[in-house]
């Protein structure tokens, strides 16, 4: 909620500051600017509910744009290269959650790894060069709306992020990603296959960076060899911003996506508020650096609110009311 009332604030603040931003083509721009970003977020948000990080998810977003953009160049059907699309990049999460969760490799390094590769990757496959030339339907698609000034593309994105937001939270099984980011061997014990958990939430994560690579070559209509550099920094961010923990076990895929649109937002909005775009990966920063402090903040505060009450817990009834007494008097 608090990511929504961000949200609002901002464009009306940016509204304030220059009335002609405060339209339903611009306000919508942003929103459809920012796919590409929600899809990875969302994704980005099922490895930060077990505790763990992905920050391959730009280099999966890139080869996969790259592979799919040259075999649509190429001359084959889209379903088959979308396919092909999707396959690699749920290929990409198998092997980042084999090494994570069943090689108890740590995340960051290993997910740093295969970011690594796959930039090799991707510059093996084009030989450094931009994939382009692709089908003008299939570019052209990327301009069709649904609702009012909004895509196709952002709003099938919207009723995705709804979709897992309810298999999230009022499924039984959709509930074991935050139980395995809270406790994963407390989860283990009570009947949850956290290994299991831990390799589909890289899966999906893998998926939906590849779903997001493939409507980037859309939008894009081209594809170079450094595509989707920098978006793992934005898609932490939106997380993060939408209230997702950094440790775990805590937030929704909504506040990702909104997260997202207010991340994508930045560089558009900056415009409107007189400044260069440029300033963009420099806020981005500051935005991710503050709410990683902001965010370790409250969880030491929490650890030590429950160390005290353990604390108050094991002394008489009396000293336990006295103590919680002094305590509020202070």
């Amino acid at each position: 909620m608090s990511s929504v009332l961000f949200l609002i604030a901002l464009f009306l603040v940016v509204g304030l500051i220059n009335p002609s931003f405060l339209n339903s083509s611009n306000v919508s721009a942003c929103f459809n600017t920012s796919v590409v970003y929600t899809l990875v977020a969302v994704g980005m948000a099922f490895t930060l509910f077990i505790g763990e990080i992905d920050v391959s998810v730009g280099a999966n977003l890139g080869i996969v744009a790259t592979v799919v953009g040259s075999m649509l160049r190429d001359g084959a059907p889209v379903p088959t290269a979308i396919l092909v699309g999707i396959l690699i990049g749920a290929a990409i999460g198998l092997i980042n959650g084999w090494g994570v969760a069943i090689m108890h490799a740590p995340s960051l390094i290993y997910t740093l790894g295969v970011c690594g590769i796959l930039r090799g990757l991707m510059y093996l496959y084009t030989n450094g060069a931009w994939v382009e030339n692709l089908p003008k339907d299939f570019k052209d698609f990327s301009a069709v709306t649904a609702v009012g000034d909004l895509t196709v593309y952002y709003c099938a994105a919207v009723v995705l992020t709804i979709v897992i937001w309810i298999l999230t939270t009022k499924t039984r099984h959709g509930r074991y990603f935050i139980a395995v980011g809270d406790n994963a061997n407390g989860a283990q014990l009570v009947g949850i296959p956290a290994t299991r958990v831990k390799v589909i939430a890289y899966v999906i994560c893998g998926v939906l960076s590849a779903v997001a690579g493939i409507i980037f070559t859309s939008r894009i209509g081209f594809v170079t060899a450094d595509s989707g550099d920098g978006y793992e920094m934005k898609a932490i961010a939106a997380c993060v911003l939408g209230g997702i923990s950094l440790v775990g076990g805590v937030g929704s895929v909504i506040g990702a996506a909104v997260g997202a649109v207010i991340m994508a937002s930045i560089s558009y909005l900056l415009v409107f508020m007189g400044f260069s775009s440029n300033y963009d990966n420099a806020i981005t920063g500051i935005i991710l650096i503050v709410i990683v402090v902001v965010d370790a903040l409250i969880q030491h505060r929490s650890v030590v609110k429950n160390y005290h009450a353990r604390l108050l817990a094991r002394v008489s009834p009396d000293q336990a009311v006295a103590g919680a007494t002094e305590k509020g008097v202070e």
